[in-house]
């Protein structure tokens, strides 16, 4: 049986929850966790490694940096509960990968279409900046990830999710080269290669309040990303 048999999403979550790997980031969760925000002072935090969310067979993955410490780190959903995860659940529900724009909360009936989220750290850190080695410490989950799952669409939501996917690519031997710069829109076609059919890696802003409250990503930019992979999922499906 191999390693890919043995794995699931069911257990990579379980994994993913119960992880310990960095104690500066767990610290800091259950910090905020037991200090809150004046806004969220009744409410119990997730306060652990936020796990991945979405459709187990989905053809659009995306890559996103770390939880928010009020956010994700609260609710215990992926960019849920803060401005960013508004922008990007309002994209993908236009784009149609979504059920609804809503994301309040984890049992706010959200469902995800034909896309699963995951990201770099699974940690909120403090000023979000997971350092490289709690980045590397991570990285064993992106791997499981990209082995259990069969994207046609990898999306990098930011420089440092861009990275981390063109790293594991380059191990695979499907990125030859110097590495791919990162820039909204930038795109690398992935060869087939096994079973798998021709990929597309897409880079795109993250939906951050840095970059969204200077303009730096608008609406349309971002609707332009996913409109590609819908595109490209579309033409090679």
């Amino acid at each position: 049986m191999s390693a890919r048999e043995k794995d699931s999403f069911k257990k990579l979550e379980a994994d993913i929850i119960a992880c310990e790997r960095c104690p500066r980031l767990r610290r800091y969760c259950e910090k905020i966790a037991r200090e809150k925000r004046r806004a969220f002072m009744n409410e119990t935090y997730w306060g652990k490694p936020v796990p991945d969310f979405g459709d187990p067979k989905a053809r659009l993955l995306i890559v996103g940096l770390a939880p928010a410490a009020h956010g994700a780190n609260r609710t215990g959903r992926m960019f849920t509960g803060d401005q960013s995860g508004v922008w990007l659940y309002r994209a993908l529900h236009r784009a149609g990968f979504a059920n609804q724009a809503q994301c309040d909360r984890a049992d706010d009936g959200l469902k995800l279409i034909d896309a699963r989220i995951t990201a770099t750290a699974h940690c909120a850190p403090p000023d979000n900046k997971p350092t490289p080695k709690e980045i590397e410490n991570c990285s064993v989950f992106l791997k499981r990830n990209l082995a259990l799952s069969r994207p046609l669409v990898y999306l990098a939501l930011g420089s440092i999710a861009w990275r981390a996917l063109v790293l594991e690519f380059k191990n695979e031997g499907l990125i030859t080269g110097p590495m791919p710069k990162f820039a909204h829109g930038a795109e690398v076609l992935l060869p087939a290669s096994g079973k798998s059919p021709e990929r597309l890696l897409l880079g795109s802003y993250h939906p951050s309040q840095q970059n969204t409250f200077t303009k730096r990503l608008t609406e349309p930019m971002f609707d332009a990303i996913f409109e590609r992979a819908r595109k490209f999922i579309k033409s090679h499906s």
